[in-house]
């Protein structure tokens, strides 16, 4: 049992994860997330805390961004992208009830403060960008740290926002 509320995108979703956990789940219908679905969002985050686990492409992106903006202290659970593919769609409802309660495992909490304890040099110097693999890489660290695939700006931010410590971004580093 889950004690957050989950926000996931679509039916299906919510569909998906409820084989993998028991939890409450908002739906937020995609983009079309209303004022009124925001204004659930926030009550669920007073009462019990949110966890957004939305798709892992740019519209699941957005999604989770427009929630943050508004919402102060969301957990954050990311699936890796080949784990929710299924004949070229992209979902968390195409992941294994397995894969589902991995990402749920790993989930973590974006800081309030503006933490800069990782700077652009880690990233050029473990070849996390500026290099042909930076790409794959960022990719394959995401997943470890459980912050989910991004560009190297967004990747910094979430080093920095979600709590990583040096020690674990060290550690993930070696598995790579």
């Amino acid at each position: 049992m889950i004690k957050e509320v989950i926000v996931v995108e679509g039916r299906d979703d919510m569909i998906a994860v409820k084989r993998a956990v028991d939890a409450e789940i908002i739906i937020t219908h995609g983009f079309g997330i209303t004022e009124e679905t925001l204004k659930r969002i926030e009550f669920a985050q007073k009462r019990k805390g949110v966890i957004i686990f939305t798709d892992p492409d740019h519209a699941g992106e957005r999604i989770r961004k427009t929630i943050s903006k508004r919402i102060e202290g969301c957990k954050h659970a990311f699936l890796p992208r080949e784990q929710a593919i299924k004949n070229g769609d992209i979902g968390i409802e195409n992941a294994s009830p397995e894969n589902i309660i991995l990402a749920l495992k790993k989930v973590r909490t974006e800081s309030k403060e503006k933490r800069s304890e990782f700077k652009q040099i880690d990233l050029i110097k473990n070849d996390l960008v500026g290099s042909m693999e930076a790409s794959s890489r960022r990719d394959e660290l995401g997943k470890l740290l459980g912050i989910g695939y991004a560009n190297a700006k967004q990747f910094l931010n979430r080093l920095n926002n979600y709590g990583i410590t040096r020690e674990e971004f060290e550690e993930a580093l070696k598995k790579l």
